[in-house]
């Protein structure tokens, strides 16, 4: 996902000019006293960090929207769980009755198991798609209107660069950062919940979409859920 931020980012800061007007108020001309001070690798260049993925999922809108995706998903959560609750008694059978069943019914059983256990499987990978895929437009389409809101914080601040947190080190491209000084998340947050009108979420908080369960000793990868909307402090490696 960072070299699509990179791409949408590099897409917008070449077309600032035409950019979609912000609200106004909703940027500051200049960092306000709230805003943490930016790091100078250079003369005249001025770097700051933010946690896209935060950001985006963070905004009222990136909550809302994933709240209405966990309702959503809700009806094939409560299949997967039908499945696997009856999978799991289907295998508490096989393991209390196995020395008081004949061969046929033990294999007859193993059978069924084997067959629930493939389609569940199925299911569960097929949901963990699905949900993936539509976290993944939530993203996508959110980013599209936020690109314009860092680009034009960026340059009422000074900024020569913004470098995205979402993935600590080594996965990142941050060893380590002074989040207090450099970080501009909260920022964009805010100026974008100005921007877009959206109202705060009355949970007070991003919902994750759940993730179908799956029964105990399976291999089966259980769905990614969306990210804390909450920026993640960059840290050194022990």
């Amino acid at each position: 996902m960072g070299a699509a931020v990179f791409v949408a980012m590099t897409a917008f800061a070449q077309t600032s000019d035409a950019a979609a007007p912000i609200a106004s108020g909703a940027l500051p001309a200049t960092p306000t006293p709230s805003a943490p001070s930016v790091s100078t690798t250079g003369p005249g260049t001025k770097v700051g960090t933010i946690n896209i993925e935060a950001a985006v999922l963070g905004s009222n809108e990136g909550s809302r929207d994933l709240e209405a995706l966990r309702k959503k998903l809700e009806p094939k959560q409560n299949e997967l769980k039908g499945q696997n609750d009856e999978l799991q008694a289907l295998q508490k059978q096989l393991q209390t009755q196995q020395d008081k069943l004949s061969p046929e019914a033990v294999a007859s059983l193993q059978k069924q198991i084997e067959t629930k256990k493939k389609s569940f499987d199925r299911s569960v990978q097929d949901a963990q798609e699905d949900a993936q895929n539509q976290q993944k437009e939530i993203f996508g389409r959110i980013l599209q209107k936020m690109a314009p809101v860092i680009v034009k914080y960026a340059q009422n601040s000074g900024l020569g660069m913004i470098v995205d947190t979402s993935n600590p080190w080594p996965q990142g491209p941050i060893l380590w950062a002074d989040e207090g000084k450099v970080d501009i998340t909260k920022l964009v947050i805010e100026a974008y919940n100005t921007q877009s009108g959206v109202p705060a979420p009355a949970s007070g908080g991003a919902a994750a979409a759940p993730a179908p369960t799956k029964p105990a000793g399976t291999t089966t990868p259980k769905p990614a859920t969306p990210k804390a909307a909450t920026p993640k402090p960059t840290q050194a490696p022990k």
